[in-house]
């Protein structure tokens, strides 16, 4: 099948900024380029916009006020100033990106945009990701897919994870064999587990950076902690850690996902920072351990992606909980920072093909689906 150029654009519920990825797909296959350690990784380069401390204000006013959503169209508060800053930041980032890199809107056959996801509430079939992908098309005159869950959500699935199928498509450029485990711990943490036959299943495992990056924007003003070193000096507490453990998420058979609002860095409470910073931090590791209750076939290999990968505390527990081989993602050529933006631009080529980008074993819907909503410049 003819390759296509896609951007893939992500702004997760880290509130950090905007990931940009250029690979080459055709939706089922990726190329690849064989990298200096002797590893696959996709062809293209990568890019950043960052958001500035206004900037996730505004993004966190947003989230508080999309607690009052009731239909998707819904944009109460300042939701409205927040899509429009979402779609001009996207626009902006792309923008410098094709600048930076020598590239036209004419080398580019599509952008898979997903927005910034203010509401995600798969029971009563409604996620909410704000961007105006029609606007963004005209503004960069280039083709784009978004609203990539709606699809999902409408025929009864969660929405989320969407990932795990650009995750089987490096695995398989990768000559990865037997059992893997697939996570990106970003504000929410996700697994994509391949069996030894090829069988995937993948669902969200719990909070990953998001309630960490609270904590520490509370307690020292730094939106994170630094590779973990704050956690690393603290202790968990592990009563707190008990009980949080048993909340019925964790019981819930996957496919499921999670709200980034669903657990609250509060819960830490009087804790030292450090304390909290290491109870959190063990919580998004034991939690992802907690991922192999539903795991028809225990991984013996598990590769980290997103932000998580960088924080050595957590990296360290998530070794001792899985008892596997833990790897980043950039040890082997992938990219931890940019994973989630290459998945989205295939997303975008497997949307305009038809193809399907969710499944029963990865979001719950009864059938394989395709999803996304197409803009054209022209339109």
């Amino acid at each position: 099948m003819t390759m296509l150029r896609a951007i893939g654009l992500m702004s997760g519920t880290s509130l950090d900024g905007v990931d940009v990825a250029l690979i080459e797909t055709d939706g089922h296959d990726v190329r690849v380029v064989q990298s200096h350690n002797g590893y696959l990784e996709p062809l293209g380069p990568t890019g950043y916009r960052g958001y500035s401390d206004e900037d996730r204000d505004l993004l966190r006013r947003a989230l508080a006020d999309s607690e009052a959503v009731i239909a998707r169209e819904d944009r109460p508060g300042c939701l409205p100033e927040a899509e429009a800053f979402v779609t001009a930041a996207h626009a902006e980032a792309v923008e410098s990106f094709l600048a930076d890199n020598g590239l036209t809107p004419a080398d580019i056959d599509v952008i898979g945009f997903h927005g910034q996801t203010v509401v995600h509430r798969p029971d009563q079939r409604m996620s909410v990701q704000i961007g105006d992908g029609a606007a963004l098309s005209r503004r960069l005159g280039i083709p784009v897919v978004s609203d990539l869950r709606h699809a999902d959500i409408a025929a009864g699935g969660q929405g989320a994870p969407l990932v795990p199928v650009f995750h089987q498509a490096l695995a398989r450029a990768s000559g990865f064999e037997g059992a893997l485990g697939i996570l990106n711990i970003g504000g929410v943490a996700n697994a994509t587990l391949i069996a030894s036959n090829g069988d995937v299943i993948a669902f969200d495992t719990g909070p990953g950076n998001a309630l960490i990056d609270d904590w520490m924007r509370e307690r020292t003003g730094r939106p994170l902690d630094d590779g973990g070193r704050t956690a690393a000096r603290g202790r968990p507490d592990e009563p707190l850690l008990a009980w949080l453990l048993i909340h019925p998420f964790f019981a819930r058979r996957p496919p499921k996902s999670l709200d980034r609002n669903w657990f609250s860095h509060k819960l830490a409470g009087q804790l030292s920072t450090e304390d909290g910073a290491a109870t959190l931090t063990a919580f998004t590791a034991r939690a992802v351990a907690r991922a192999l209750d539903h795991a028809p076939e225990i991984p013996a290999r598990w590769i980290v992606a997103g932000g998580g990968a960088r924080n050595g505390e957590l990296v360290r527990l998530l070794n001792y909980h899985l008892r596997a081989e833990i790897t980043t993602a950039d040890a082997i050529g992938w990219s931890s920072a940019y994973l989630e933006a290459q998945a989205f631009a295939h997303l975008a080529v497997r949307s305009l093909k038809g193809l399907p980008i969710t499944f029963p074993s990865t979001t719950g819907v009864r059938e394989a689906l395709t999803g996304g909503v197409l803009a054209r410049p022209d339109d």
